[in-house]
């Protein structure tokens, strides 16, 4: 008589008596496949593990589909093992790069004797679907790090030892396709079958890795011109390779050996020298008609920090900077528009009184005094305490929020008299040549250290909000990117070896049994790999001082 293991599936509310050591795959089956969609990895005890993953105890089980982060990143994690197998198969000595995303895929760099034609992507592209079409299984090994780290420096693979070996783990996971290892930081699918859905086309000096929709995975996502974002992408990557910061396991190195200083002073140097070429810009412009500065920008990428060292740099200018909250031309709360589940959007464009922004910026455009208005949280209601304001003589207008690179926001003042700034962790340093650090997992790090230290919000409730802001990120920000005149990449290359010690102890508190732990121990896991990085040396108007605490500027 078999043993037998009870399993609960969240997904359909079901118990089921298995074998013990079924794998997820073989239980999902047994199951009557409760998902819409292929599930891509499953979530056991609220821990992210993949497929091939076998049960030995009892266990709580909920599988994750591609229109799930989650199961988003399983498959381009897996795309992206089938296109660095291809390109080896087409060119043992060429290198590949899966940089960041940008124009709704990922930029891929493939550094070789020669360019990247059409017709070489022509070969890649037609090699990984004879892998997917193979469906060939994707063999996870288990090994000492002593052993994985002699075997990718035997296959030339450097970055990857060297972020192993900096990382100080025992063991060590890999996978190997073919015969082709690699190495990831999460699951892949079991095999390349799973992923049926993809694109390559040329891009820049490189190729664009195209992916399917989240929302709807039969179809593949249309590729957005985004050249101002590709060019800060290019720009922080030059620095990177300047100081020799290509990885992880560079900047391990460096914080090892007592050398991580320049990196700090290099980084945070970079980020002064781009505020203040923003403000010279600006104040070029202002001769042209320019009154009105608007920043924009998703969640914890730095807004407001950037915002006071621009009106410092804007004095250094001979400017004057007047700050204008967009928090207190909210509607009142009975006229709030709801989301789709009938709660307030606070982040709907038309949370904000349009008419009477506009009407408050022309009056003060043309000279006028106006009464500003002052928003009560409390009361859900917009009060005017008697606060006056009048633009000077060489007076510039700089407001921020998330809307600010919205046309409507401001429909009724002319153009020539904006400038749009966005402000975004773009891109920071890659774990491996093959394992990008994705932008968002940068902010939510931030944002939990500073909602727990500063706004009483456990990492629990940032996680479980995170969703939502990212809906209303891709609704209300993302699409107006390029309409700034300049982008500012708030991310620095140690802030993550920083924010570490910090934020280690918070996600700790995260309870297994509750659905946000698997967020939290996969950032828990994704952090492991930093050497911790003391803070001491941090300026007191470092931007990353806005969620660590000890800034200079008052929040």
């Amino acid at each position: 008589m078999t043993e037998t293991i009870r399993i609960y599936c969240k997904n359909n509310n079901v118990y089921k008596d298995v074998p013990i050591g079924s794998s997820l795959l073989y239980i999902y089956n047994l199951l009557g496949a409760p998902l819409a969609h292929t599930p891509m990895n499953c979530q056991v005890n609220n821990k992210t593990e993949g497929l091939t993953f076998r049960c030995w105890m009892p266990k709580d089980l909920e599988y994750i589909d591609y229109t799930q982060s989650s199961g988003l990143r399983t498959y381009v994690r897996s795309l992206c093992f089938i296109l660095a197998k291809a390109v080896y198969d087409i060119d043992p000595h060429a290198s590949l790069y899966l940089e960041h995303p940008v124009s709704k895929g990922y930029y891929c760099a493939i550094r070789n004797d020669g360019p990247v034609t059409e017709e070489l992507l022509a070969r890649i592209q037609k090699r990984m679907h004879e892998l997917v079409e193979a469906d060939l299984p994707f063999h996870l090994h288990n090994v000492r790090t002593e052993n994985a780290i002699e075997l990718f420096r035997k296959r030339g693979m450097e970055d990857k030892a060297r972020l192993i070996e900096t990382s100080g783990m025992t063991y060590t996971s890999y996978y190997d396709l073919d015969g082709y290892i690699d190495y990831f930081y999460g699951c892949l699918t079991p095999s390349t079958g799973y992923i049926k859905m993809f694109d390559i086309i040329p891009y820049e000096d490189g190729l664009l890795l195209r992916v399917p929709q989240k929302a709807d995975p039969s179809q593949i996502e249309p590729v957005i011109n985004q050249k101002k974002m590709y060019m800060a992408y290019k720009e922080h990557l030059s620095l990177q390779r300047l100081l020799g910061m290509e990885n992880v396991g560079d900047l391990n190195l460096a914080i090892q050996n007592g050398q991580y200083q320049d990196v700090v002073l290099v980084s945070e140097a970079l980020q002064e020298k781009q505020v203040a070429k923003i403000a010279e810009d600006i104040a070029r412009r202002y001769n042209d008609g320019v009154r009105v500065v608007l920043i924009s920008g998703p969640s914890s990428s730095g807004k407001t920090t950037f915002r006071k060292r621009l009106q410092v740099q804007l004095y250094t200018n001979q400017l004057i900077p007047v700050g204008i909250s967009l928090d207190d031309y909210f509607v009142d709360r009975d006229a709030t528009p709801k989301d789709e589940k009938g709660e307030f959007d606070f982040e709907s464009l038309y949370a904000l009184d349009l008419p009477s922004l506009n009407n408050d910026l022309k009056k003060l455009l043309n000279g006028e005094e106006i009464s500003l208005p002052s928003f009560d949280f409390a009361k859900g209601t917009r009060v005017y305490n008697g606060n006056k304001l009048k633009m000077q003589k060489n007076s510039v207008l700089v407001i921020e929020g998330i809307h600010g690179l919205n046309p409507e926001l401001t429909a009724y003042i002319e153009e020539s008299y904006k400038y749009r700034v966005y402000v975004s962790v773009l891109t920071a340093i890659s774990l491996d040549n093959h394992n990008w650090i994705p932008t968002s997992d940068n902010r939510i790090i931030r944002r939990i250290v500073r909602d727990y230290q500063y706004r009483g919000y456990s990492a629990e409730d940032t996680i479980n909000r995170w969703p939502s802001v990212r809906r209303g990120e891709d609704k209300w920000i993302f699409p107006y990117q390029e309409n700034a005149n300049a982008m500012f990449n708030s991310a620095m290359l140690y802030e993550l070896a920083a924010l570490r010690k910090f934020a280690e102890p918070i996600l700790m508190q995260v309870p297994e049994s509750h659905k946000a732990n698997a967020e939290a121990y996969r950032l828990l896991r994704f952090l492991r790999y930093f050497n911790y990085l003391p803070i001491e040396q941090l300026s007191g108007t470092s931007l990353l001082r806005e969620f660590l605490g000890g800034s200079n500027f008052k929040y």
